[in-house]
């Protein structure tokens, strides 16, 4: 038998409908005062491509926090040093960012954030 704390919260993100910008889809659910964000990058995304004219920015100007759950994530800062995350990953990404999926396969992560610093829309 379980029982249930009032303050417990409990969201499936597979309940959630997919937002999807060209190759990169997000859905978020909604706990108390923080955002769980499911994204993936489709083989051939890349942030540029499918997000910029969204974003209205040159880079993502979003900080970041995530696990990546499937495939790698290549990312370019705006200052031209580069890294690679792979599942099982544990990434922070500054503001100023360009990002793709690397290799044959779609890259999926689950970012943590709090407040409004995640697109609306």
């Amino acid at each position: 038998m379980s029982t249930y704390h009032p303050a417990m919260q409990k969201a499936r993100l597979a309940d959630v409908e997919s937002d999807v910008h060209g190759l990169i889809s997000k859905r978020t659910a909604e706990l108390a005062g923080v955002s769980v964000t499911e994204v993936t990058f489709g083989k051939g995304a890349r942030w540029s491509n499918d997000l910029k004219d969204y974003a209205g920015t040159d880079l993502c100007e979003l900080p970041h926090v995530a696990l990546v759950t499937r495939g790698a994530l290549g990312v370019r800062m705006a200052d031209g040093s580069e890294e690679v995350f792979a599942a099982g990953d544990v990434m922070l990404l500054p503001p100023g960012h360009d990002a793709w999926s690397v290799g044959d396969e779609a890259c999926t992560f689950v970012e943590f954030s709090r407040g409004a610093d995640y697109y609306d829309g």
